[in-house]
Order: C-alpha cells, then sequence, then structure tokens
C-alpha cells in the first residue's frame, strides 16, 4: 500500500501495513460526556473521519471503534455540582456529543463502547495483569506497579511520550497501600455516594486508563492496526494503556496517531482557559460542512489557530467547491462521483496532507469553472466528478445527501420557490434593458442585491445566487 502515516511511537512516517490484508482495525479515545463539545473536542472526530474515509477510499473494510468514557472524576464532580445523578449528566452530554459528530458528518463508528459496559473485560485484564506480577491490589484498589514493568524485559515505558520516569507525574494523589506516587490506579476503591461495581478485590469503579485497553482489544483483537486520540492523552494516557496491555501480553496498537489542538491566541481550547466555542455557538456563524471544512483544512498534526476570520475563510473556500457543482449540475445534469485526481492521491498518501489534498481540489474547480465558461460542457464533466469524489473523501461532498438534508444546509424547497421570483425579476430586468428603460433596470438590480441576491450576468444569461456573508 502506497500509504505513510506518521507514527508517534517511532517518531517516522511508516507505511501502512494493516494486520490483515484488506482490513483495517482503528480505536480513537472518544468523548468524556460532562458538558457541551467544543470545536476542540470534535477536531479529532473530524481528523480520523478523514482517515477513514481515505482507508475506505482505498478499498479497505474498516472497524472503527470510538468510546465513550462515561465514568470520570470529571464527570462525577460536574454532576454533583449541578445536583443530577451522574448516569443523567453523562447521558446528555453523551448526545450533545452525538448530535455534533452527526451535524458535521462523521461517519458513526462500527461500535461506541462505554466505559460501564465492560466492566466484565477490565476485571479480567487487571486479573491478568496481577499474576503476571504487574498489578496488585490495595484497600479494595488495584495499581498498575509501573517499577514492576520497567524492569521488565521488553518494557518500553515513556517509549510513547518520550518521558522518563523518574521525571512522570500521574497526576494521581497519593492513597493507602499505593507503593509509588508513579504507579497509577487500574481500579479505584468505592467512595460512599459514588458509584460501584463488584469485583474480587472490592467494590469500586475503572480507572481511565484501563477502560480503553479493555474496550479495546475486546472489539479488535489484542493486536490492532491504529491507535489515535488527541495530542494531549499521549501521557499519561496512552502512555499508560501501552504498559498495561504490552505488560499483559497483547501487541496492542501497531501505530500511534495523534490530532494537534485547537488554540485561541496560541492557547489550547479549554473549558478551564475559559475560550471554550461550543459547536452550536459555531453553527450560528456558518453552515455545519462549512465548520466541517474549517475543522479538517490543516494538517491534523499541525495546530488549528482559531479565528473568525480563518473560520470565515474557509467556508468561503468551500463556497467555491459548492458553487461549481451546483453550477455544474444546473448545465450538465446529475454529476456522478469519478475519480480522484493523481495529486491528490499523492497528498493523501502522504500523512493525509489535507492542505494539498485541498489544492487538488480548487486546481479543477479552476479548471472546470474554466471549461464552464467556455460553455465545453462535455469537458466540465470530468473535473466535476473528480471534484465530488475528492470532497467526498473529506467529507465535504457538497452534493452529498447528507448536506442536502442537514438542517444547516440549503433548503431545496425554498431556494426552488426563490428561483422563481428572482427569475420574474431577472425578465423584468431584461425588458427593461430592451427598452433601454435603463433606471429600472438599475432599480431592480439594487433591489435584489439588498435582498442578499447577486446577479451574475453570463453568456448563457443572467445566474443569480444568494450573496454569502
Amino acid at each position: 500500500m502506497t500509504l505513510h502515516l506518521y507514527d508517534t511511537l517511532t517518531r517516522s512516517t511508516r507505511p501502512f501495513q494493516p494486520l490483515k490484508p484488506g482490513h483495517a482495525s482503528i480505536y480513537l479515545c472518544g468523548a468524556t460526556p460532562q458538558s457541551q463539545p467544543h470545536i476542540g473536542h470534535v477536531r479529532s472526530g473530524v481528523a480520523f473521519d478523514i482517515l477513514r474515509r481515505w482507508l475506505l477510499a482505498k478499498g479497505l473494510d474498516v472497524a472503527f471503534v470510538r468510546n465513550v468514557t462515561d465514568i470520570d472524576d470529571k464527570i462525577l464532580n460536574k454532576a454533583a455540582e449541578h445536583h443530577r445523578p451522574w448516569w443523567e449528566w453523562v447521558s446528555r452530554f453523551e448526545r450533545e456529543f452525538t448530535r455534533a459528530y452527526d451535524t458535521l458528518g462523521v461517519l458513526p463508528p462500527s461500535v461506541e463502547p462505554r466505559a460501564t459496559g465492560h466492566v466484565t473485560q477490565m476485571v479480567d485484564y487487571m486479573r491478568r495483569l496481577i499474576e503476571r506480577g504487574f498489578a496488585y491490589a490495595a484497600e479494595g484498589s488495584v495499581y498498575f506497579d509501573v517499577a514492576a514493568w520497567d524492569a521488565a524485559e521488553g518494557s518500553d515505558y515513556g517509549a510513547l511520550s518520550g518521558n522518563k520516569l523518574e521525571n512522570m507525574e500521574q497526576g494521581e494523589p497519593d492513597a493507602p497501600g499505593k507503593r509509588s506516587a508513579a504507579d497509577f490506579a487500574l481500579w479505584k476503591a468505592a467512595k460512599p455516594g459514588e458509584p460501584s461495581w463488584p469485583t474480587p478485590w472490592g467494590p469500586g469503579r475503572p480507572g481511565w486508563h484501563l477502560e480503553c485497553s479493555a474496550m479495546s482489544t475486546w472489539y479488535l483483537g489484542p493486536e490492532f492496526d491504529i491507535h489515535c486520540g488527541g495530542l494531549d492523552l499521549q501521557f499519561p494516557h496512552h502512555e499508560n494503556e501501552q504498559a498495561q496491555s504490552h505488560a499483559v501480553g497483547d501487541g496492542f496498537a501497531r501505530y500511534w496517531l495523534h490530532n494537534h489542538w485547537v488554540t485561541m491566541s496560541g492557547e489550547k481550547m479549554s473549558k478551564s482557559l475559559g475560550n471554550v466555542l461550543s459547536v452550536p455557538h459555531i453553527l450560528k456563524l456558518v453552515r455545519p460542512v462549512e465548520l466541517r471544512y474549517y475543522l479538517g483544512s490543516a494538517h491534523y498534526r499541525s495546530v488549528l489557530e482559531y479565528s473568525e476570520e480563518a473560520l470565515q475563510e474557509a467556508a468561503q473556500g468551500y463556497r467555491r467547491i459548492e458553487d461549481f457543482l451546483r453550477r455544474a449540475q444546473e448545465v450538465c445534469g446529475a454529476i456522478e462521483t469519478g475519480e480522484c485526481s493523481a495529486e491528490f492521491v499523492t497528498a493523501m498518501d502522504d500523512d493525509l496532507a489535507v492542505p494539498r489534498a485541498l489544492a487538488a481540489i480548487h486546481n479543477a474547480v479552476r479548471a472546470g469553472n474554466g471549461q464552464l465558461a467556455a460553455g465545453d460542457m462535455a469537458a466540465a464533466r470530468g473535473p466535476a466528478a473528480s471534484v465530488r469524489a475528492m470532497a467526498g473523501v473529506l467529507g465535504v461532498d457538497p452534493l452529498d445527501e447528507h448536506w442536502r438534508e442537514s438542517d444547516g444546509g440549503r433548503d431545496e424547497a425554498a431556494t426552488e420557490a426563490l428561483d422563481v421570483l428572482v427569475t420574474a425579476e431577472l425578465e423584468r430586468r431584461d425588458a427593461a434593458r430592451k427598452n433601454k428603460d435603463f433606471a429600472l433596470a438599475d432599480a431592480v438590480r439594487d433591489r435584489l442585491a439588498q435582498a442578499g441576491i447577486t446577479v451574475v450576468d453570463t453568456a448563457d444569461g443572467p445566474r443569480w445566487e444568494l450573496a454569502q456573508g
């Protein structure tokens, strides 16, 4: 396969060779639904949806697992803060995340497991780790023994994040029976007022890192192709996932992919910084497909610095693609999906170089617009079909059914009704011109402009479109 991906573990761009020919297995760390999703959260969903779509376009069968962490300190704290049951709180925001993913055209995962539904698998994982000498029970909790694993043959602790053991901070307070500050909780002993599940070591709830190892290997097997997620998960979450999985004897992920952050004024978007931009808020500024185009437009490993100007610039870039395909469809009839250009394929095979892939799309748009302007409708079909294919890989094909039916998309019935009214005005303008009544012709044009309608005179007659704000 010609696809190359940057692997965080080896710090290199490697040829992607799936474990099983013709099949790709992917695990994405999904949401911890504690509050409304912001665009920093959903960038990961969009970035790895593009990876999945490219693998599908290359003919692979893709198993895509995206989990939900539905039990967590932050969830419990937020629910208590608002005097709501934890399960109600997490369910509410899980729906918000699902709605955001769906609105932005992110394909549904093959399966979306919840942590609380996989306690049985976690208990088995802990049992195996204890038997191998890499975990221990203490005061109803179970901890991963970092020192024991670090001293073991084949240990690679710290390799994923590049951290040295003596410099690592788990962010977990010391607890009774915990042997070292470096050890992390696989299972947390029950506390009054908190949910708990029974285990051989006492009731309690899962540790964050254990959840993903148990769920990913349950669905994808002890070794799978790609583990992905946000850069902020590299340590401690992914480092600890890999450690416990390798310690238990699983091959685990063969490639690690991490997307970079969305930032504002150079700072990572987060609730603690107070610079959160929720998906519903941004969708007051642009349509869902335009937000998706924006979130996917930078290379997934690059920082995406948010500004409203950058958002609107991306929206305009999308509209150029949309306007070309709609014009092509108007004059050429239905446009079927064609083949991606060689330029696009080369870009996507180079670690999903979306900025170069978008350049290939806009090159095809310019070529197609030139052919439409020259009246060569047969020739324009080729670029239009190719643009559909390439935009589809990025999840932003304007003619895709999802965007036609999207609440944020153009209402076709309303557009058709408006077309009747505008066409009548344009006929009135044309008649005024023929009668040399230029004042009336200008008045019609100005009235349409005030209504937000732009008129473009072409060799085939006037064409109108809604002005883009």
